[in-house]
């Protein structure tokens, strides 16, 4: 089992049914699914069926008591949106969980298939929650540095959603603090092709190439030394930054690496840019000496 959160308070009714277009679509429904399902209902005011449907949909949404919401969109008025959706006829109902489509309907269907639709969605929204709150202990448990802990709970969600792309990444950075570097390599095996360029994707990747490469931290001091006595050596300041990084010393290893492109940008190809931003990708989008290190990057490349 998931961890389990807390049910998320009835949403103002207000808030449960809605007319939208094509500009509030993104909002709406896409932004909107990723906090409770939305259903989203092609109609047009000319349809007779559509006239039977939307009533029904309406009350058996009002009856979820916020699980799901309803967003309807007139295809008379909005026919880029139901053309991307491949709309055929009408009416027409899309299920949306976390931004994308994975359930639907066409035609007036009985009151009692549409409650059973509505009741097997707000299930799939609960799951959504939980999966949401099981990533976040995850993601807390690897702030702590305790990564089996974290590992374990990654493991249960993709027991539930075997391509969630977060857990996968998360769960190859767990695998390889914990020096299970084969493990990590079988487990981005498993991200999907279109998402190879999540972040967290990127970010597993990177630090899995460097755990594969390890570095000899003991070098530190002798390659400081010489650099004391050589301090346009920018060759030795490469080494030193990854023998740094190595160490986990992330700020250090930044430092030397700016040096190198605040002195001469394109030494040895950009190796020092390229270099930096390889320990950005490892050390993920949202960790801080990424966030300090992008910052001073950008000042010197666009000064």
């Amino acid at each position: 089992m998931i961890i389990g959160q807390n049910a998320k308070a009835g949403i103002p009714p207000a808030d449960l049914i809605k007319d939208s277009d094509t500009k509030g679509f993104m909002l709406d429904v896409i932004e909107a699914s990723k906090k409770v399902p939305v259903l989203v209902d092609f109609w047009a005011p000319w349809c007779g069926p559509c006239k039977q449907l939307t009533p029904i949909l309406e009350k058996a949404v009002k009856q979820a008591n916020g699980k799901v919401r309803l967003v309807k969109i007139n295809v008379d008025e909005n026919q880029q949106i139901a053309a991307q959706l491949r709309v055929q006829s009408i009416p027409a109902v899309f299920a949306f969980v976390d931004g994308q489509p994975i359930d639907g309907f066409m035609g007036a269907l009985p009151e009692s298939q549409v409650k059973q639709f509505i009741d097997k969605l707000g299930n799939k929204g609960s799951l959504a929650e939980e999966i949401a709150g099981a990533l976040q202990a995850a993601l807390e448990a690897i702030g702590r540095k305790a990564f089996e802990e974290a590992a374990d709970i990654l493991a249960q969600v993709l027991s539930a959603d075997p391509a969630n792309v977060s857990a996968l990444a998360n769960l190859a950075k767990c695998q390889i603090e914990m020096g299970d570097l084969e493990g990590a390599a079988g487990t981005l095996k498993h991200v999907p092709g279109d998402k190879a360029a999540n972040p967290d994707v990127i970010s597993a990747k990177a630090a899995l190439e460097l755990a594969l490469n390890p570095v000899d931290t003991s070098v530190v001091d002798t390659l400081q030394a010489e650099i004391t006595a050589n301090p346009d050596d920018f060759a030795k300041r490469l080494e030193l930054a990854v023998a740094l990084n190595g160490a986990g010393q992330r700020a250090e290893a930044t430092e030397q690496l700016l040096h190198v492109i605040r002195k001469k940008r394109d030494w040895n190809e950009d190796a020092a840019r390229k270099q930096l931003v390889q320990f950005f990708d490892a050390w993920g989008p949202k960790d801080e000496f990424t966030l300090a290190g992008r910052r001073k990057l950008s000042a010197l490349l666009f000064a």
